[in-house]
């Protein structure tokens, strides 16, 4: 499956979360590590979820850019 997360600047560091798969974050001093460790949270999450006997949400959230004028 394919989740959308979104990275954020968090001061000194980043911090990412999921939108389909809510409590799932992770955070890193870079991009890329901030990548790595949500790819390792989501992988956790969905872990977790089938050792409760529950299914993997289906991915709905949708990440796209826009253009406005500045």
């Amino acid at each position: 499956m394919r989740y959308a997360i979104v990275i954020e600047r968090a001061g000194d560091n980043y911090s990412a979360y999921a939108p389909d798969l809510p409590g799932c974050v992770a955070t890193g001093r870079s991009v890329e590590e901030t990548e790595r460790e949500m790819r390792d949270a989501i992988a956790f999450h969905l872990e977790g979820l089938r050792e409760d006997g529950l299914p993997p949400p289906i991915p709905e959230s949708r990440v796209d850019y826009i253009e406005v004028a500045a």
